[in-house]
């Protein structure tokens, strides 16, 4: 059996990466466009690829969801794909990036859902590739669907006139939203566990660091995406440094103008996201850090309490293993009250003893 890809061992681990089955064929669906209206939906990729090459004005749009290799290889060699980013695309499991290959523009993006129930953050993967007249997005997950980002462009065709490049914003903004709730799923989870940190709950640590994994995992999907958004927009900043063949906006000034500017507010929010994620994280160490202090504390108030209960015993158990010695007894332990001196002395120790421990608040 051939090596598995290492980002797929690193994502999974060896042995899942190994034993991982074959896939059906997934979903498809390729429509063209023009001017930002649907002229119609082909059955084949090849009937979409034939159409714009004899058809410039024409926009694809195929929309894969969960393809298998077979599928994934007939796109490429229809399209053009490099090897390369077609080798990312079916070993799937990459960081968010934006990478230029050829004429062809390549994204990563890990869009991400919160199990409540099981305190646990799902993040899946979405590929898409743009050039000039065509526009791939294929989807390892369930955590964005496409209908619903084809609907909403569709309902707005100003935006999807601009060309590739929308349906790759629109993806964008999809994503960074899906995060929202992620968001306010984690926050909650980690109020809970700071006040059960504070009430001393002693599966409160278990749960800090589950939480703190699952940050951690939702901060790889995000930190990435800044960069990503940055050379997203450098095609709008800078229309004349774009390659050929690589997608460029279509439209008006004013209409580009408008994209940027809410490209802007996608990037906006998706800092807002990696701001509360670096927030999340750094309060969970400090949750760890408090919540191990308090259990320190708890310690050295146990060994006070048993330090003190020793003391206290201490005397009265000297006095009695005197007593209790195999020796040839004085004088004076033939005296009647002898003995119950001993008790008293043994009594008065511990109770003064009890007096200063407590007094010192060891007890």
């Amino acid at each position: 059996m051939p090596e598995p890809a290492p980002e797929r061992t690193m994502a999974l681990g060896r042995t899942a990466a190994m034993a991982l089955p074959d896939a059906g064929p997934g979903q498809v669906r390729t429509l063209l466009y023009r001017e930002g209206l649907r002229e119609r939906e082909t059955e084949t990729v090849q009937e979409a690829r034939q159409a714009i090459t004899a058809d410039p004005g024409l926009m694809a749009w195929v929309s894969m969801t969960d393809p298998n290799h077979t599928q994934l290889t007939e796109l490429a060699r229809t399209f053009g794909l490099p090897t390369l980013a077609l080798e990312d695309a079916i070993v799937a499991h990459q960081r968010p990036k934006a990478e230029i290959h050829r004429e062809v523009l390549f994204v990563v993006l890990r869009p991400a859902r919160y199990d409540d129930a099981h305190e646990r953050v799902e993040v899946g993967e979405v590929h898409l590739f743009a050039s000039e007249n065509f526009v791939l997005t294929i989807r390892h997950t369930d955590q964005i669907d496409f209908e619903d980002v084809r609907e909403r462009l569709e309902s707005g065709p100003h935006r999807l006139a601009h060309g590739p490049l929308a349906v790759m914003y629109a993806v964008v903004d999809a994503v960074v939203d899906a995060y929202a709730p992620v968001v306010s799923g984690l926050q909650g989870d980690i109020d809970e566990v700071e006040n059960q940190v504070f009430d001393g709950d002693p599966r409160a640590s278990r749960r800090t660091y589950r939480l703190a994994r699952e940050v951690i995992l939702l901060q790889r999907a995000v930190d990435p995406l800044d960069g990503v958004l940055r050379d997203l927009m450098e095609p709008l900043e800078h229309p004349d440094r774009v390659a050929p063949g690589l997608p460029r906006a279509r439209g008006c000034a004013q209409g580009l103008d408008r994209l940027h500017n809410y490209l802007r507010d996608v990037a906006d929010h998706e800092t807002a996201v990696r701001e509360h994620v670096d927030g999340f994280r750094q309060l969970l160490q400090n949750i760890m850090a408090v919540n191990n202090t308090l259990i320190d504390q708890s310690q050295n108030e146990a060994m006070k309490k048993v330090s003190s209960w020793g003391g206290i015993l201490v005397v009265p158990t000297l006095i009695a293993s005197f007593y209790g010695m195999n020796i040839a007894p004085h004088g004076f332990m033939h005296w009647v009250f002898s003995w119950p001196t001993a008790l008293v002395a043994m009594a008065a120790s511990s109770v003064c003893l009890y007096a200063v421990f407590r007094r010192r608040g060891w007890l």
